[in-house]
């Protein structure tokens, strides 16, 4: 390693006065290290913001940027029906109809300009199709989101382990995860689960807006809501939803809970949860965000919580600015330690995104706002991009690893939930 030019040997008389001494002993400690980065560990030159964008980039092709939650499966259901040989992902969707018309935020082009290195896309059904065509709904999410990933192999690359994130980064392709946003998806049946997971989802967020016959959703803590908690958090049958995700190697996303079903989850689980798009309750008091016990309790689990960018839970008003970000993964990173913040920008899933983070292309520009401040080193800004996601990951996967030899569970829901809620109560013949 190269000497520092500036050092030499200190003598009693040299360090007679305090600025002298101030001085002198940041130099010897320069010296002793052989390396100013030991006392100036942050980049030099990023005093403009095109400096600082450059090295965020940089940053950003070392270590995958994963984002947690992105609805673009809805916006082709939405716009398209699904019919992926009208859509022009590979092309600036800000100047295609239907697209332009619906302020997009997220296009190959986007994504490639934001350096976003794995997404998880997001399989949602509204909470309508609850004990209706869910499963079938959300079945149909997964096809397109495969179907996408085929048609452009270069960009793309359809990934089920923590592993094939950093291969697909390494490759320069996008990791492309698939998340089914909301319990009610899974129609009440593990056997659903595991099919979910056979066809690549790897995580499940527990409920949206709406409770499930096990789970209660964030919704029915709000005062005006039309909702109450069932459940009192996760029901018994709720908690075996867990553990069969714990030993299948799925992700427990609780994004979209109340607080005692994060509490519950986090008393069940053996395994690292995420929240996949939520930010700081502390900051904006809404039920869809974290509290801070609850932020003590994901760094007891190893967990993480990935700050969302829906502008009214970030300032609790219409609108918000890229500070508000830059914000809450502060004091997320202050509550629960660095390795357990992350990014869920909730792209073309709210109407309404933080000025300076407009679409996927934005995210340097975070990067780069962070890199202003001292306390966030490098290798901590990787892990928020991305790295924090892959170890927890990687930490549900020793646990299926661990749970290997157990039988799958083959619990039901019981007496009158199930008879209220499924439209054949076992057990059923087949009519004449």
């Amino acid at each position: 390693m190269k000497k520092n030019p500036y050092c030499f040997p200190a003598s009693q008389d040299s360090i007679n006065t305090g600025m002298r001494v101030g001085f002198l002993t940041l130099l010897l400690v320069a010296c002793q290290a052989e390396s100013w980065a030991a006392v100036f560990p942050r980049s030099p030159n990023l005093d403009t913001l095109e400096k600082r964008l450059e090295h965020a980039r940089k940053l950003l092709k070392e270590a995958p940027l994963v984002d947690g939650h992105n609805d673009l499966p809805l916006s082709i259901r939405h716009l398209l029906e699904n019919r992926l040989q009208d859509f022009s992902f590979d092309r600036n969707l800000s100047a295609i109809e239907p697209f332009a018309s619906e302020s997009p935020r997220t296009d190959l082009v986007k994504l490639r300009a934001g350096g976003v290195g794995g997404q998880f896309w997001s399989l949602f059904t509204p909470c309508w199709s609850q004990f209706k065509n869910a499963v079938s709904l959300v079945l149909e999410q997964s096809d397109v989101v495969t179907r996408l990933v085929e048609r452009y192999p270069d960009h793309l690359q359809l990934v089920t382990t923590a592993d094939g994130i950093m291969s697909a980064h390494a490759q320069g392709k996008i990791a492309s995860l698939m998340g089914v946003e909301g319990g009610h998806n899974i129609d009440s049946s593990l056997a659903v689960l595991r099919t979910l997971y056979r066809v690549g989802v790897r995580y499940l967020t527990l409920t949206h807006t709406c409770n499930t016959p096990w789970a209660d959703s964030s919704n029915a803590e709000l005062e005006k809501g039309k909702q109450v908690l069932e459940s009192g958090g996760l029901s018994r049958f709720g908690e075996t939803v867990v553990k069969e995700m714990n030993r299948l190697g799925m992700l427990v996303d609780l994004s979209h809970v109340a607080t005692p079903t994060m509490l519950d989850a986090l008393r069940v689980t053996r395994a690292p949860v995420i929240f996949s798009h939520s930010s700081a309750r502390a900051l904006c008091n809404d039920s869809r965000n974290v509290p801070d016990d609850v932020l003590l309790k994901v760094r007891d689990n190893g967990g993480l919580v990935m700050v969302t960018f829906v502008a009214r839970f970030l300032s609790c008003g219409p609108t918000a600015t890229l500070q508000h970000v830059v914000d809450h993964i502060n004091h997320i990173r202050d509550v629960a330690g660095v390795d357990h913040v992350g990014l869920g920008g909730d792209y073309n899933g709210t109407p309404v995104l933080p000025e300076g983070l407009e679409d996927t292309s934005k995210y340097p520009y975070l990067f780069a706002e962070l890199l202003k401040d001292s306390s966030w080193t490098e290798e901590d800004l990787k892990k928020l991009a991305g790295l924090n996601l892959v170890r927890v990951f990687r930490q549900v996967e020793q646990v299926r690893d661990q749970l290997a030899a157990e039988s799958p569970w083959e619990d039901r829901l019981a007496g009158e939930i199930a008879a209220k809620h499924e439209t054949c109560a076992p057990p059923f013949r087949k009519g004449r």
